[in-house]
């Protein structure tokens, strides 16, 4: 027996993903439906399935699961969007919302506008990402042929950083997967390579675990912003320019909690049967 399943899909920076309400539409089995509706032409097409629903420890939680069906620990672009679905839908009217994920609490700042003909709705969000752990600042990695010197950064999920002269001599599709997959990295990583532009813009591509090249990565952004302070290669408060759009990254000296600000955009929303 089917039953109608509600879902928007929603994206940051290009970053886009299905978001359920499981609090009105339960799901049993988000690992092969992630792959299904993932999946571009037989399916809707994303970058994965996001759960919302209830918390005992803050006013929401979520669950990400990756085009592959693999569930993620975190994901800045969702945790924005997820911001903007509850104000918008009135779910709440907290312009301060904290989010139960797997690495932790986070705390959502949003944003409002307004206007006479239409209703106040979340255009920006900034998310407290919590404190970095860089595990390396300088790691020698071996990919294809080609020797890459990296920073590994955990913002709640692992990243491996690489700055490079010119981001348009990268062949992302073929070197991505090898270091996601490295024998250095048992569980996969997250692989960002960025072009710095000047000390407070930085041009990034990503090779995200579990769902290949996407257009933003919210914690590869902060991975990124982070590793170029740590490597002396911008400031501590840095534009990151991905394929979907930027995302202001600030590093905060005093409690080294790092602090992303960016858009959500709700594409559309529809029904499915399961």
């Amino acid at each position: 027996m089917t039953k109608p399943i509600r879902f928007t899909k929603m994206h940051g920076a290009g970053n886009d993903y299905i978001y359920v309400n499981t609090m009105a539409f339960p799901i049993q089995n988000p690992e092969q439906l992630a792959i299904q509706w993932s999946t571009p032409h037989t399916g809707i097409g994303s970058d994965g399935l996001v759960l919302i629903g209830s918390s005992k420890v803050a006013d929401f939680s979520m669950r990400i699961f990756n085009a592959d069906g693999s569930e993620a620990l975190m994901c800045g672009n969702a945790s924005r969007c997820i911001g903007k679905y509850v104000y918008d839908n009135g779910l709440t009217h907290k312009k301060t919302v904290t989010l139960e994920t797997l690495s932790g609490i986070k705390q959502l700042q949003l944003q409002t506008t307004a206007s006479p003909n239409s209703p106040e709705r979340v255009t920006e969000v900034t998310v407290d990402m919590g404190c970095p752990v860089v595990e390396k600042a300088g790691l020698t990695v071996e990919a294809g042929g080609e020797t890459y010197m990296g920073t590994v950064v955990s913002m709640g999920n692992p990243h491996l950083v690489i700055f490079v002269e010119d981001l348009s001599e990268i062949d992302l599709p073929a070197v991505g997967p090898l270091l996601e997959c490295h024998p250095l990295f048992p569980n996969r990583t997250n692989v960002e390579f960025a072009q710095v532009l000047n000390p407070h813009e930085v041009r990034m591509r990503v090779w995200e675990r579990g769902s290949g090249i996407t257009q933003a990565c919210g914690t590869g952004a902060c991975a990124t912003a982070v590793a170029g302070v740590v490597r002396e290669k911008t400031g501590r408060n840095t534009k990151v320019i991905m394929d979907g759009g930027p995302l202001t990254i600030r590093w905060d000296e005093k409690s080294k909690r790092v602090f992303m600000t960016g858009g959500a955009v709700k594409v559309f929303e529809g029904e499915l049967e399961v």
